[in-house]
């Protein structure tokens, strides 16, 4: 009938193309080969299964866990003239009647129907009639983690769609979703007998979606409303309780936001008018549980808010993937607040099965660990999948407002001992336990009080601690097991820190978190001060030129004075913000405040440690890096620390052998532009083709021209 699948694609759908990965899926689909295809919410997973359906003989079974699912797809099939129909509770007796005629009369291709009705014996005898008389060319199964308790809407009624296997033989089985981790993968195939089926898994990546964790304020109904006036479009505010979204749903609607709750409690003639009402654009803003938005197909949605904290990740990025499914920029926003877990904890504990509680723990945990993650949170979220991500995606608060980076690799090597000598067989919280010299039943219990490690990181607090723990796991440095109890394990990358072959560098999400919070930082210290100098400075000439402050000069203009300490004019104009214009008005002025404040600030410089004049001598014999670090037994990035802080002291290292001039330059204007705080800034400005240990030595040398 057609030429190939571009006609019929064509011809049933109206569209010219496949997307990415569609074509593929297609094709096997039609030599009736087993299928698992993990695709993205948008992706286009419907056609996968619909297209097939309408070009074999028989006709294809869909299950569908919703109602509102099954009757949204079969009315856009039938709008494309194609013979689609469900069967469901919704339908009176003549209405099923009429359709189950109209099946065997063959005018239906694609058959909607649930879990439930579809494992009862009066609906497997139609079944087998159908077979028998029109053939059942294929059973797609949508939303198939649904089979896996390990997924992030487990149903029971699912694990029983393995008879379908014994039913039906000869017939291929595909199964559709947008999420599942390597772990549900495996499930779906045991567990709905796929016979080696071919896997088909897009990227999880939504590159169009901006995620950011907002820290839930007291009154976190106004941040929530004034959030929602910022942002333009639809939008769904997902709560955790029934009550809470009435009550959200009230008090917005109140405040002047077009908004309607959706939850199962609600009759099902609202909950479809509700629906209905967002989806034509009726109302702006759908205020839902986790009832609302498996398959709903609204292009357009522009922002999604978490007011409470979802149950587990795949939850997250299957309700924040409803945001921007027409590719145009989305935001996922989650509001996170401690009180949360105590109510999370306490459904879990409701929940009868102590297995189910246990994965249901993990999976809140995972959720912590995103929400307080300091790294690219997109990297949290596809490793999470099983996927790789270089982070600094540019779309994440974490990514756009960097954390100040820190040398952890001392401390990452203190946890990692206390792990081998507690034999890999424990979790976050018992290898603080030992690392802090816990005296709990736990520790003691395994003799884990007598172990080296014990009490060795007593001086490092249990935030700090599992602020190190969660960067180690989001940087793939250590794995964890995957089945409730969250077991730490050592892979490659974790024997490289033991070697001393890989630093650790830790984005520290505030003060009370940095491990030199306890200890006074003379440089921190030193640009703070500054700082404050400067605003005063900056408020001074505004109000005498009756113009705001920011008109001079912008804070992170006068955070980079603070910090970079320009000593005159050619070094103020590399400055980000200043001008030829400005450097003439204003550049006497500030140079005067920065320069007299150096000369204030002059601090006796610390004298080399045994350890590094060892490095010291051993250069100036003319040896080259690896081979200093060799004879020294250190790993490379420990000599270049070591060249670094000599360079720092104004010791006689000779730069010039260890970095090029012309590379010394370009590291020099990083720092200029950017500050030498953060060596994962400069990192990134310069590009992969500069070494952290050619910007530390660099840098060490600046600060000693900057310091005096």
């Amino acid at each position: 009938m057609f030429n190939d699948l571009e006609a019929a694609l064509k011809h049933f759908f109206g569209y010219d193309s496949f997307r990415v990965g569609q074509r593929k899926i297609i094709e096997e689909a039609l030599n009736n080969h087993d299928l698992l295809v993990i695709m993205p919410t948008g992706g286009g997973k419907s056609l996968c299964f619909q297209l097939p359906a309408l070009l074999k003989p028989g006709l294809t079974i869909v299950v569908s866990p919703l109602i509102a699912l099954m009757k949204d797809q079969v009315d856009a099939l039938q709008d494309n003239g194609i013979g689609a129909t469900f069967l469901n509770s919704t339908l009176d007796y003549s209405q099923e009647r009429s359709r189950k005629q109209a099946i065997l009369a063959g005018k239906i291709k694609l058959l909607y129907v649930a879990p439930e009705r579809l494992l009862t014996e009066k609906f497997r005898a139609f079944l087998s009639q159908i077979n028998h008389s029109l053939g059942c060319n294929a059973i797609a199964i949508d939303e198939a983690h649904c089979v896996s308790e390990w997924g992030h809407d487990f149903r029971p009624e699912y694990r029983q769609l393995q008879r379908l296997r014994s039913q039906f033989p000869q017939t291929p089985i595909f199964a559709f979703t947008a999420t599942a981790t390597k772990r549900v993968q495996e499930d779906i195939i045991q567990q709905l007998g796929l016979r080696n089926p071919h896997v088909h898994l897009s990227s999880f990546n939504r590159p169009n979606l901006y995620y950011e964790v907002k820290l839930k304020e007291k009154n976190s109904y106004y941040q929530l409303l004034q959030s929602i006036r910022q942002e333009s479009g639809s939008g769904i505010v997902y709560c955790l309780s029934r009550r809470r979204v009435e009550e959200i749903a009230f008090k917005l609607k109140h405040d002047g936001i077009d908004a309607l709750p959706y939850h199962a409690g609600l009759e099902a003639e609202v909950r479809t008018y509700n629906q209905t009402r967002f989806l034509r654009d009726d109302v702006r803003i759908i205020v839902a549980t986790i009832a609302f938005g498996m398959g709903i197909n609204k292009p357009d949605v522009r922002f999604v808010f978490h007011y409470d904290l979802p149950r587990s990740l795949e939850n997250f990025y299957q309700e924040s993937g409803r945001a921007g499914r027409d590719g145009g920029t989305a935001k996922s926003i989650l509001l996170f607040g401690s009180g949360d877990l105590k109510k999370v904890n306490y459904l879990i504990e409701k929940k009868p099965d102590i297995n189910e509680q246990r994965i249901a723990r993990q999976q809140l945990n995972q959720v912590v660990d995103y929400a307080e993650g300091t790294v690219c949170r997109r990297t949290i979220i596809l490793r999470y999948f099983g996927e790789k991500f270089s982070g600094n995606c540019g779309k994440c608060d974490n990514c756009l407002e960097p954390k100040p980076i820190e040398d952890w690799t001392i401390e990452a090597q203190k946890f990692l001992s206390c792990m081998a000598r507690c034999r890999e067989r424990f979790g976050m919280n018992h290898l603080i336990d030992v690392l802090r010299g816990s005296r709990n039943k736990k520790v003691q219990q395994y003799g884990h009080h007598l172990v080296s490690t014990y009490g060795i990181g007593k001086e490092t607090s249990v935030d700090e601690w599992k602020m190190l723990v969660r960067s180690l796991l989001h940087q793939g440095l250590i794995s964890e097991t995957n089945d409730g109890y969250r077991i730490l394990r050592f892979n490659k990358r974790s024997w490289e820190i033991m070697r001393k072959e890989r630093e650790v560098l830790v984005a520290v999400s505030n003060k009370k978190l940095s491990k030199d919070n306890n200890k006074y930082n003379p440089r921190q210290a030193e640009a703070e001060i500054l700082y404050e100098k400067l605003k005063i400075l900056r408020k001074q000439i505004a109000d005498l030129q009756s113009v705001p402050p920011y008109v001079i000069f912008a804070d992170s203009s006068l955070k980079s004075m603070s910090h970079i300490q320009p000593k005159n004019e050619a070094e103020f104009s590399k400055i980000s913000g200043v001008n030829n214009h400005k450097l003439q008005q204003y550049g006497d002025k500030f140079l005067s405040v920065i320069q007299e404040f150096m000369r204030s600030q002059q601090l006796p410089k610390p004298l080399p440690s045994k350890s590094q004049m060892a490095t010291l001598q051993l250069h100036q014999q003319g040896l080259n890096l690896e081979e200093i670090a060799d004879q020294r037994g250190f790993a490379m990035s420990t000599i270049c620390n070591h060249l670094g802080e000599l360079l720092e002291m104004n010791q006689p290292v000779a730069l010039n052998q260890l970095v090029k001039p012309e590379r010394q330059k370009a590291i020099i204007e990083a720092i200029f532009k950017h500050g030498d705080q953060s060596l994962k800034i400069l990192k990134e400005a310069l590009g992969e083709y500069y070494s952290y240990d050619e910007i530390k030595l660099v840098r060490g040398w600046w600060r000693s021209q900057h310091n005096n």
